[in-house]
């Protein structure tokens, strides 16, 4: 399918949320759409739930929000969480269940596919997200929207940037998954926030912050808007506020966690002042307001298993944090346990955008507007797929998830009643275990079925950091 021209500048059940219905909208004017998207940012790094963090600014938006306390991403890794909140699909049918390494200096890729040299079944996963994929910006320009990016893109180089998908304008957005620094010169190619590279002490997330304040400031197109903020930030090199550490520093911390503090507090005080900004305006009342994460945290995530470097499907790694702010639809201050995935947001968006019901059989993802107006939906399972390790795979439906490993092992938990995941009860709920291995392995063999042969020829293998330098000496001695 063609894209828009370039721009510059089953178990059938019903779950319920705990807040009081609010009147479908029905005002003319459309409102506008902000989407914090955070990197990293693990579901227990808020005050609330531990009691180092600095969060105020968040915990004010929760009282404003509702929590969906049970968010997850199905692919809980850099750019396969990017390419299925965009598309409202499952990063798997995306032929995406890694994230996009980085082959050359530049932060390119000349092949479609890359194959991870530890990942016992080599599946190649695509190096940028194909621009035939519709994305959410595509969708909402139907209905009249300008689209904004700022930040982290992470889905492709130059010819598969944002303003090739939808977007009418991108700011900040580097071939790099992530920074050099937080302090300039930001990242190693030319192409973000080169302005600063001479400047001493400016932090990137007051840069991306300071950038969505003046897009907000200066808006003056007479049509909604939907801007997309997602930041680089939570995501290493943790490196800090330097005013911000001395305190965690203080409290016994070692550098690296006191660091990673500094950063979720700078984060806090950025959505402090955008939060501030749309009040200051008066858009806060016509704009709905998500904030969320791309997979669990880097560090500590306990109550919750699991996070990003290890036991990723755990709670710890898929759980995210996300809180939604739409006061003409939504009671403040609510919460709903109901399991969602991002791939809900596309069609949650089109909903809002066009005030109708939206349908699309080439997307999973549902709509959560009832969940939003305190209604019940179906329920339905879940399902999630990554490609590094053994672990790779699982099913939830209601309070169960169940894992699946390439060696053969699955592991089965209730995640309510046992949200550390330390009791396995694959062995006592054998029933439960049978129909959801069946449902996940019929999931596995519908997805599959639409992938491309990955050959030699689109695709590489991607060696670990650890064994670059070992690699390039065993090479020069072949020579």
């Amino acid at each position: 399918m063609m894209k828009h021209s370039l721009l510059f500048l089953l178990f059938v059940g019903a779950i319920s949320c705990t807040s009081a219905q609010k009147t479908q909208q029905t005002e003319e004017k459309q409102p506008n759409i902000v989407l914090l998207f955070v990197d990293d940012y693990g579901w227990a790094d808020l005050e609330g739930r531990k009691e180092s963090f600095q969060t105020p600014n968040i915990s004010q938006l929760k009282t404003e929000s509702m929590e969906f306390t049970r968010a997850y991403i199905p692919t809980p890794t850099c750019s396969p969480s990017r390419a299925s909140m965009l598309t409202g699909k499952e990063a798997a049918r995306l032929q995406m269940p890694r994230h996009i390494p980085h082959e050359h200096e530049d932060g390119s890729n000349t092949k479609e596919f890359h194959k991870w040299e530890t990942d016992p079944v080599r599946r190649g996963s695509r190096n940028w997200l194909p621009l035939e994929e519709i994305t959410y910006a595509e969708k909402l320009k139907e209905f009249g929207y300008y689209n904004a990016f700022i930040g982290k893109w992470h889905l492709g180089h130059e010819p598969y940037h944002p303003i090739h998908q939808g977007f009418d304008e991108q700011i900040g957005v580097s071939n790099y998954g992530h920074p050099r620094s937080y302090y300039p010169k930001f990242f190693k190619d030319n192409n973000a926030y080169t302005e600063f590279d001479d400047k001493k002490g400016v932090y990137l997330t007051d840069v991306m912050t300071d950038t969505t304040i003046h897009f907000l400031e200066n808006y003056d197109k007479d049509q909604p808007f939907m801007l997309s903020v997602w930041y680089y930030t939570v995501h290493g090199p943790h490196i800090g506020k330097k005013e911000l550490i001395q305190k965690y520093l203080d409290q016994g911390m070692n550098q690296k966690y006191a660091e990673y503090h500094a950063m979720v507090e700078c984060l806090d005080i950025s959505v402090g002042k955008i939060m501030a900004t749309l009040k200051r305006l008066n858009m806060d009342d016509n704009t709905m307001v998500i904030l969320t994460s791309d997979q669990g945290g880097f560090f500590e995530n306990g109550p919750l298993a699991g996070g990003k470097r290890q036991n990723t499907l755990g709670e710890g790694g898929a759980r995210v944090p996300m809180f939604i702010k739409y006061p003409k639809m939504i009671e403040a201050g609510s919460e709903c346990n109901t399991p969602i995935q991002t791939i809900d947001l596309f069609p949650t968006f089109m909903e809002v955008a066009s005030g109708k019901k939206y349908t699309d059989e080439n997307i999973q993802g549902k709509s959560i507007i009832p969940l939003l107006q305190g209604k019940e939906i179906e329920e339905r399972n879940l399902y999630f797929m990554r490609s590094y390790e053994d672990q790779y795979a699982a099913i939830m439906n209601g309070d169960w998830k169940l894992k699946k490993y390439h060696s053969g092992k699955f592991e089965l938990f209730n995640v309510v009643d046992d949200i550390s995941e330390k009791n396995n009860l694959v062995q006592t709920e054998t029933k439960r275990v049978e129909q959801m291995k069946k449902e996940l392995l019929a999931w596995e063999e519908e997805v599959y079925a639409g992938w491309d042969e990955v050959t030699e020829e689109n695709s590489y293998i991607y060696l670990l950091p650890k064994n670059k330098k070992r690699e390039k000496k065993r090479l020069e001695a072949i020579k």
